[in-house]
């Protein structure tokens, strides 16, 4: 049978105006500009601002919680980072001893030292290829590169790559990837170097893909010359692994994705988990990627555990780690 309209309107009066359940938490609220402008004030307003303001104003709270408590600090990054504006950021935090392990991709070591031989320039996401390829500058997104870097960066690796091998050659000692690293900052001598403060800091820079880059091809030429010559990832892989075991805590700090927050999570299974998990990337879950992969699915795994205060900010790194560390690392200087 047809309800009469005025039950209708009843159903749906109900329907939406239904009583809500008591819910509690923080009131969403952004920055009043009548108030002024306060760069720490509106950073702090984030966490009550929603999205992904609040997800970062979530990360802040968990990067201050793992200083606060003297946790044992893992910082990942990839190459792209090192090649914009961030790696300064990253400078400041092994130059200051504010993290304990670092792990990168093997553009993340060479652009750093690339960057003390030349520099690399703003240029447009939307220049043509053909053009750059014919002046021989590579681009990076919008960042230009001249090839003429890395004809120096050569200039510079081969006699490293030489001293490197007649040690080999003499004692039988083949260099660990983060060990190459620590050379080559102790090498380029520059304060500008995130390598150089990690040899300085003895702070090691664990990188799985060292050959995936310049470098490799630095490696690959060199071996035109001595057949014999090693690198021992090996060796890393265990040292990597085994610097998870024993301590009391440990957070990690991830920006980028790929084999650099692979690698930091996986290392993380032989001490059943991180404590404090920050990831900072744009990847996507749903296909099935380690690298979009959310805190929860690390957590199914062992890699953080249960109780870990962990969250994913989407986002540019470039807008969002300076924001972040100006209210962890360098507020607690």
């Amino acid at each position: 049978m047809k309800k009469s309209i005025k039950s209708q309107e009843s159903d749906a009066a109900k329907n939406i105006l239904k009583k809500s359940d008591k819910i509690e938490g923080k009131i969403i609220e952004g920055y009043d500009f009548n108030k002024g402008v306060d760069y720490n004030k509106i950073i702090d307003s984030f966490s009550n601002t929603g999205f992904q303001a609040s997800n970062l104003g979530e990360a802040i709270d968990i990067v201050n919680e793992m200083i606060k408590i003297k946790s044992k600090i893992y910082l990942g990054y990839t190459s792209n980072i090192v090649s914009s504006g961030l790696r300064e950021v990253i400078r400041y935090l092994v130059e200051h001893k504010k993290v304990d392990v670092c792990v990168t991709s093997g553009g993340g070591f060479e652009e750093d030292i690339i960057k003390c031989l030349g520099e690399t320039v703003l240029g447009d996401f939307r220049l043509p290829g053909k053009e750059l390829r014919e002046k021989a500058i590579n681009r990076i997104g919008n960042l230009l590169v001249p090839n003429n870097n890395y004809i120096k960066f050569e200039e510079f690796s081969m006699p490293i790559l030489e001293e490197m091998y007649q040690e080999q050659k003499k004692t039988g000692k083949v260099y660990t990837p983060y060990e190459i690293i620590w050379k080559f900052g102790e090498k380029i001598n520059n304060k500008k170097s995130i390598c150089y403060w990690a040899w300085k800091n003895k702070i090691p820079i664990y990188c799985p893909a060292i050959l995936d880059g310049s470098f490799g091809d630095m490696v690959y030429f060199f071996k035109y010359k001595h057949e014999d010559f090693k690198v021992d990832i090996a060796e890393e892989t265990r040292q990597l692994n085994e610097s998870t075991t024993g301590i009391e805590k440990s957070g990690v700090l991830i920006v980028g994705a790929g084999i650099v927050k692979h690698a930091i999570l996986n290392a993380h299974l032989y001490r059943n988990g991180a404590d404090y998990a920050v990831y900072i990337n744009n990847a996507q879950e749903f296909d099935g990627s380690d690298a979009g992969a959310l805190p929860e699915e690390a957590v199914s795994w062992g890699k953080l555990t249960p109780e870990c205060k962990r969250v994913k900010v989407y986002g540019d790194a470039t807008i969002l780690l300076p924001l972040l560390v100006a209210k962890t690392f360098a507020k607690n200087n």
